[in-house]
């Protein structure tokens, strides 16, 4: 399925495949998140703050949620103490991989091209 087959028809970008996937990975964090449980799966919570930065807890415990909710991020939860979680990619995420990687080579053509 292509854009082209939706030339026209579209009243609620939502209701597309593009749609969907925006409403999967779309915002400002979740691509990030993927890229680098892609990068270093698993990580647990302090390491993905750790290695994002800027975010705050609240918002990486949203996102991690919003990705769970959506079947793209497994979170295993560990009987311990102190409590040990971990997060994953699920395989459902895998076919998207090629697709966040194509974005990194065109950045990498772009980037510097002003």
């Amino acid at each position: 399925m292509s854009m082209a087959e939706f030339k026209g028809k579209v009243k609620n970008i939502q209701d597309t495949p593009f749609g969907y996937t925006l409403s999967v990975i779309g915002g400002k964090w979740k691509m990030v998140i993927i890229y680098l449980l892609a990068e270093n799966q698993p990580v647990r919570f302090n390491d993905l703050k750790r290695q994002i930065g800027v975010i705050t807890y609240k918002m990486l415990s949203s996102q991690l949620k919003e990705l769970e909710a959506d079947g793209m991020v497994k979170r295993t939860e560990y009987p311990q103490i102190p409590p040990k979680v971990e997060y994953s990619l699920t395989e459902k995420v895998e076919s998207l991989l090629p697709v966040l990687e194509g974005l990194c080579e065109w950045g990498v053509k772009n980037q510097n091209k002003d």
